[in-house]
């Protein structure tokens, strides 16, 4: 059980540095919510550990340390940590996890840079996508559909960040933006740091985050709907919420470098009254093909490392009825790209 004392910590941390997960979390339920906040405090925590430290390499290394006492059951004599270690104790949460999200951290700490966009989905799906499968985890849904589609979810939502930031990033000296992009633009990237623009190819680099980050939130639909109605709202929330970042980047003609696209506290309770109505719209409907589609490539290792044993783990790649769901989904994500691509062509013209 976490103490509450410690809780109203996480709960104090995730306010005042997460408005979006704060405001998503107001519609959850008591039982998910607490150690919902009690795992993002720790995430934010690490990440800040990181991101507002010179050292970077030394905070790496301290908050493996930090992790591996939580997992002996010996956390550090912090709030964050100590909800943290019991949250682990309390839902078996599988260390790969918190681990993938390290990793992520220690390639930030080496200013990586990423050749393509399955380099970055492979950065998203540890700093985001293991944050969802943990999510998951602390719902008690550990089948591995339900799992790829909250990674799906958690990386829309890291290259949505992504491409919210691309101007801040440069004038911190961080790309994220993928080289072969880059490359393909005619764009230095030390040039672009110098003097960061939003000319017409960095917009367009942003549009294509913006398009694929809105291929991973419908496909992260089909899972918010198979979860129990308690949570759905709250995951829908921060499904809308995201979205909005990017949507009001795009309303701005997809420039994120002289400009940082948010969403106001307006908006924000517009997305949680939509959210609860989506939830309703979803009970009794369907389930959609596309939940049984594969994980990314990417995260594929998150699932593995979350779902629990047995012949649903691999239900996406077995016999001929698994095939035939597989080209169903396939077909259904594609209809999507296709309207996707259409809007964005409409709303260019």
């Amino acid at each position: 059980m976490i103490d509450p004392h410690d809780l109203e910590h996480c709960r104090s941390a995730i306010r005042h540095g997460s408005l979006s997960f704060h405001a998503a979390s107001r519609l959850m339920p008591t039982r998910l919510r607490d150690p919902a906040l009690a795992l993002y405090a720790f995430c934010r925590l690490a990440d800040d550990a990181v991101d507002l430290h010179d050292h970077k390499r030394a905070a790496v290394r301290r908050l493996r340390e930090r992790l591996d006492a939580a997992y002996r059951g010996v956390p550090r004599d912090a709030p964050a940590d100590r909800a943290f270690a019991a949250v682990v104790e309390d839902y078996d949460m599988p260390r790969a996890l918190p681990e993938a999200l390290l990793d992520g951290l220690a390639w930030d700490a080496e200013r990586r840079r990423y050749a393509t966009l399955s380099d970055l989905r492979a950065y998203s799906a540890r700093v985001a996508g293991a944050v969802g499968a943990m999510m998951c985890v602390l719902m008690g849904m550990r089948d591995a559909h339900a799992l790829a589609r909250a990674c799906d979810l958690g990386v829309a939502m890291q290259l949505t960040n992504i491409a919210r930031d691309v101007g801040e990033d440069a004038r911190a000296r961080r790309l994220y933006l993928p080289t072969d992009w880059m490359e393909a633009a005619r764009l230095d990237a030390e040039s672009f740091f110098a003097e960061p623009l939003p000319l017409d190819p960095v917009r367009e680099m942003t549009r294509r985050l913006l398009h694929e980050a809105d291929r991973l939130y419908a496909r992260a639909e089909a899972g918010i709907a198979a979860l129990p109605m308690a949570v759905r709202p709250g995951i829908f929330a921060a499904r809308h919420i995201y979205a909005g970042i990017g949507l009001a980047v795009r309303r701005n003609g997809y420039d994120s470098v002289s400009w940082r696209g948010r969403t106001s506290r307006r908006q924000k309770a517009g997305c949680l009254g939509l959210s609860g109505l989506r939830a309703l719209a979803s009970a009794g409907m369907p389930r959609s093909a596309v939940l049984y589609a594969p994980p990314l490539d990417e995260t594929a290792f998150l699932v593995e490392a979350a779902a629990r044993p047995g012949p649903a783990r691999h239900a996406w790649g077995e016999g001929r009825a698994g095939s035939l769901v597989s080209v169903f989904a396939q077909l259904e994500a594609r209809d999507r790209d296709r309207r996707a691509l259409a809007r964005d062509a409409a709303g260019a013209s």
